[in-house]
């Protein structure tokens, strides 16, 4: 009994004067954090204090107390900092600067991370402030949001840093291509179109290669793109790209990257069959669809692709040749490992990274500018990358890279037996 009046006597506090309500626990980590803190800075003017002394070979610097407490804004509310001061024998303040604490300094790094990541999920700006001190404490309600405005000019300079990384060594075993296409508030020209390349490492990795805005999907806009690879020194063609049935694409891919083979995605080309059905049909024709590349054999799956043709070309010969055109890239999956099929039919790597674009434009209602646009693409397809998976059965990919070996149907034969 005294123990459940103790806990309803608890809500009943929290609930009549939720602002008094003290987080025992992040306390005891704050006091923990500002010890932990002090004993580095004195480490820090213990050590400053000895160089000088051993140089003169005599007491020259001596510790003068503190300078003026000040708060720093953590990733768990604030902490008020107390760093300690260093006077010469000559009475003069020694020139002395923490490196854990930098002059000026009123936010950690986990702080001015955690601003503009709240606004690329789609926090609204008029929502920081709720946000913010939900994650750090009611404290730190008077940090500003504007602070995003300024941190945006950062995006900028980090992505054209990124673009000037080198690929020379790199070996990309697989590439995704796609485009996603943005309303711009702030022009009257046709819709922007993003165009963005993944690559998997030959250890599994999945890797964001190159971001660009283009004209529409244009052959130019893509051969732009993959020659800047080029000019990073990415010197090795990749093995197999995947993309939609954009033009552009796959006529700019043979001048840049020639011996790369090429996969259709199996989503758009389903949905782009679709398109040319009535709705009455589509559930049949689906169904027919995915039982083509869902068998175990390129032979099988040229049989119910030939198939397909047949029954549904008397009828809708649109919808037959739609599928028709891109027999030989359709099936190209066949020719690399079975474990990899799933990775390599789609274009999905990149699409479910598109949600997060989709998601953030929704909430901003549109775009305000094209620069605007290309830089939040690319932080949050940075963001995104964070939580990409290897590829499944990543080990194959060394075999998939190495001459003496083919697949035939994803099982793995000697190359001149192939």
């Amino acid at each position: 009994m005294e123990k459940e009046y103790a806990v309803n006597q608890v809500i009943k506090d929290f609930s009549q004067k939720p602002e008094t309500f003290k987080d025992a626990f992040t306390d005891i980590i704050r006091k923990g954090a500002r010890q932990l803190l002090e004993s580095a800075f004195k480490f820090e003017v213990d050590t400053f204090i000895a160089d000088i002394n051993f140089q003169h070979d005599s007491v020259m610097a001596i510790r003068n107390g503190f300078k003026p407490e000040r708060p720093v804004m953590t990733g768990i509310g604030p902490i008020t900092i107390k760093q300690p001061r260093v006077r010469l024998r000559s009475g003069e303040i020694a020139p002395f600067t923490s490196k854990i604490l930098p002059p000026y300094l009123r936010k950690t790094k986990s702080i001015e991370e955690l601003i503009p990541c709240l606004y690329l999920k789609g926090i609204s700006s008029d929502q920081f402030q709720e946000a913010l001190a939900s994650l750090t404490g009611v404290e730190a309600s008077g940090l500003s949001a504007t602070t995003v405005t300024r941190l945006k000019s950062s995006w900028e300079e980090d992505m054209t840093s990124w673009r000037q990384q080198s690929l020379e060594g790199k070996r990309y075993v697989y590439i995704w291509a796609d485009g996603i296409h943005f309303n711009i508030r702030l022009t009257e020209d046709e819709r922007m179109c993003i165009l963005v390349v993944i690559g998997a490492t030959a250890d599994g990795h999945k890797e964001l290669l190159a971001i660009e805005s283009g004209y529409r999907e244009s052959e130019i806009s893509w051969k732009n793109l993959l020659m800047s690879l080029r000019d990073r020194k990415l010197t090795i063609d990749p093995e197999l790209a995947i993309a939609d049935g954009a033009l552009g694409f796959w006529k700019a891919l043979p001048q840049v990257f020639p011996k790369t083979k090429g996969q259709r995605c199996w989503v758009h080309k389903t949905a782009n069959v679709l398109e040319k059905l009535p709705k009455s049909r589509q559930a049949e024709a689906k169904s027919h669809l995915h039982e083509i590349y869902n068998n175990e054999t390129k032979e099988d799956a040229e049989k119910a692709f030939d198939r397909f043709i047949e029954t549904w070309s008397p009828t809708y010969i649109k919808a037959a040749n739609c599928l028709a055109k891109d027999k030989e890239h359709l099936l190209n999956f066949y020719n690399f490992p079975k474990e990899h099929w799933c990775h390599i039919r789609t274009t999905n790597p990149i699409e479910s990274t598109f949600a997060y674009v989709r998601l953030r434009t929704y909430k901003t209602k549109g775009l305000g500018s094209a620069k605007a646009t290309e830089v939040m693409v690319f932080k949050l397809v940075q963001s995104a990358e964070k939580t990409w998976n290897k590829l499944r059965g990543y080990e194959r990919l060394a075999e998939v890279i190495d001459i003496r070996w083919k697949f035939v149907n994803g099982i793995r034969t000697e190359a001149q037996a192939a």
